[in-house]
């Protein structure tokens, strides 16, 4: 090997081979120990956190359920559930799902309640409750979708108000031209109880006339069950 060449090699192996004094050698040994020391309290942290973090999630979690539970009696009593059941029973017959057609879901600014059409071009009957002191109001049918309604006329007396929306070929039901005599075979109600929209009942009987002392005509009495919105 000729000397510039193993002078060369000389070179290499000092790079490789540094000699480092104790010193040094201390702060490399003492800096690598801060390191680790500070990784393993980096890890003891994080898992410390995850227990509080999964603590956390479970306790909204439980939160969110009894908040759910507390709504539950609320929407779906007893009764609540005999009402759906006994809709869906009678939602397979098909007069009962055409005159659901023409019952509607007025809203006010802070009121809600329940109404049905009476003639193609946009009359609707509803309870003066329903529309008392409400500035506007929505009608709202289940295929034709939202009208504005005008309040054509009111009867408090009896709780009753007409409406109109500016609509034509509405779904609607016919009003009898005489009074009918008790008994009769079918009396449905058809209404938005509750949070529940058209849920249709078997209406109980119509027990026959009966004078209001606010009010100069003779109205029907009828015996059938009510869950209010």
């Amino acid at each position: 090997m000729k000397d510039s060449d193993k002078k060369d090699w000389d070179i290499i192996d000092e790079d490789l081979y540094e000699e480092i004094d104790p010193e040094e050698m201390y702060e490399l040994v003492q800096e690598e120990r801060q390191k680790l020391k500070e990784k393993e309290q980096k890890e003891t942290e994080e898992s410390k956190k995850r227990p509080f973090l999964k603590w956390a999630i479970w306790s909204i979690a439980i939160a969110m359920f009894i908040q759910v539970i507390a709504v539950l009696p609320q929407t779906f009593s007893i009764p609540a559930f005999e009402f759906i059941k006994t809709s869906a029973q009678l939602m397979q017959d098909q007069t009962v799902q055409d005159y659901r057609k023409a019952v509607v879901v007025i809203e006010g600014e802070n009121n809600k309640g329940t109404g049905f059409s009476i003639s193609e071009n946009g009359y609707i009957l509803t309870n003066y409750h329903v529309i008392e002191d409400q500035l506007k109001i929505t009608v709202a049918f289940k295929e034709e979708g939202l009208f504005n309604g005008e309040v054509v006329d009111v009867y408090p007396e009896i709780d009753l108000a007409l409406l109109q929306v500016e609509a034509d070929n509405l779904p609607y039901l016919s009003l009898a031209n005489k009074s009918a005599t008790p008994p009769i075979e079918d009396v449905y109600c058809i209404g938005n109880p509750l949070r529940f929209n058209g849920i249709a009942n078997k209406g109980g009987d119509l027990i026959g006339m009966t004078q209001l002392t606010s009010w100069d005509q003779p109205v029907y009495m009828l015996d059938a069950p009510s869950i209010p919105r």
